[in-house]
């Protein structure tokens, strides 16, 4: 599983004109499958981000969590996230997972975030051509990748 963790002041996600979800402060978090990833995955990772430093304390240094500053997350599911682009200028994405498996994970995911911020985290639609907008607060943005633990 990979996540790409955009620090926000605010974010959105607008499908055919209709705007789906809006966040304020917090997270916006790009999030693709792989055909390997599992439950366990999801757990590592909502640990993670639940419990990622990168919010500034009353001396201006990043030591304050999502939770700490009672934060918002917005999940967009991101395939290409896995895109393979070492012969030629195509990317393939063999690695992505099928529906199958990253549908239930991608909603997994969104679950297990809400329940340990103890809030609604909002979504885009899975397979849908999202318009993403997001106004980067820093800027501060992380990538993890489940694979690359430590």
């Amino acid at each position: 599983m990979r996540a790409v963790i955009q620090r926000v002041s605010e974010a959105s996600v607008t499908i055919d004109g209709q705007l789906k979800s809006r966040i304020g402060k917090g997270y916006l978090i790009l999030l693709g499958v792989c055909e390997e990833d599992t439950q366990d995955d999801v757990e590592w990772l909502v640990k993670k981000v639940g419990n990622l430093r990168v919010f500034d304390d009353e001396n201006g240094v990043m030591n304050r969590s999502i939770m700490d500053v009672e934060g918002e997350v917005l999940v967009v599911s991101q395939f290409t996230l896995f895109a393979s682009y070492k012969k030629g200028n195509r990317p393939s994405w063999l690695r992505a997972a099928r529906h199958e498996i990253s549908i239930p994970l991608y909603e997994l995911f969104c679950k297990r975030i809400s329940e340990e911020m103890q809030k609604p985290c909002g979504t885009g639609e899975f397979g849908a051509n999202m318009q993403v907008t997001l106004v980067n607060d820093g800027p501060v943005t992380i990538c993890m990748d489940t694979k690359n633990k430590e």
